[in-house]
């Protein structure tokens, strides 16, 4: 028997690669016929053990799943105060830079919407990402022209501590698509859980997804 998977058959190789993508859609819960067989069947037990283990099984499946949805809620929150940070810390290197050189006024504009705009959700946490992004592009473009400011003290440790905040967000996200992930899986778990989420209206959550424009970035040629 050929193996399934033959490196070296030229045949199934994809010259072209494969991009992949997050999944903007929610998946809802609901309830198959062997999910209310199951249901049914406990109800089918010795009254007060069946009672017992129907109460007990769907408490703790609730239980469960809420206080799964205050992890998630924490994980979103510590992206959220590391993006804050970063606003901060971009927002004096652009005052510290435009001492020096003309820096792109709109620049100063974006950085002060971002501090007055509260991040509601998953789509404007990933739009604050962005602009964050533009802003500190704006900011590297005049460091370039204007080598000498490179130097400057206190605008080399803020560019040092926004490359940390970025790394701290990076990792705060896969914390997040950690617990994304075990939401999505625990709700579809027989039978309580499925139970649970089925009634209760749960969707399966959507990871972090990154916008176009920073997938085309990430490709560009840095060196």
């Amino acid at each position: 028997m050929p193996n399934e998977l033959d490196e070296t058959d030229v045949s199934t190789i994809n010259t072209q690669g494969r991009d992949v993508h997050v999944i903007d859609k929610k998946v809802a819960v609901t309830l198959d016929g062997g999910d209310k067989v199951m249901n049914v069947l406990v109800w089918l037990l010795p009254p007060i053990i069946g009672g017992i283990v129907y109460f007990f099984r769907k408490t703790k499946a609730r239980n469960y799943l809420q206080q799964l949805q205050q992890k998630i809620q924490h994980a979103a929150s510590t992206i959220d105060n590391y993006q804050e940070q970063r606003v901060v810390i971009l927002q004096n290197t652009a005052k510290l830079v435009d001492k020096a050189s003309a820096l792109d006024k709109d620049t100063f504009t974006e950085i002060a919407k971002m501090r007055a705009n509260a991040v509601s959700d998953d789509q404007a946490r990933i739009e604050l990402a962005e602009k964050l992004g533009a802003a500190e592009k704006s900011i590297n473009i005049a460091l370039e022209n204007y080598p000498e400011l490179k130097a400057h003290a206190a605008i080399r440790d803020a560019m040092q501590q926004n490359a940390y905040l970025q790394q701290e967000i990076t990792a705060a996200r896969e914390i997040y698509n950690d617990c994304v992930l075990r939401w999505n899986t625990e709700i579809f778990q027989q039978w309580a859980k499925k139970y649970v989420a089925a009634k209760a209206g749960y969707t399966t959550r959507i990871p972090f997804i990154l916008s176009q424009a920073m997938k085309d970035a990430s490709r560009g040629v840095f060196f």
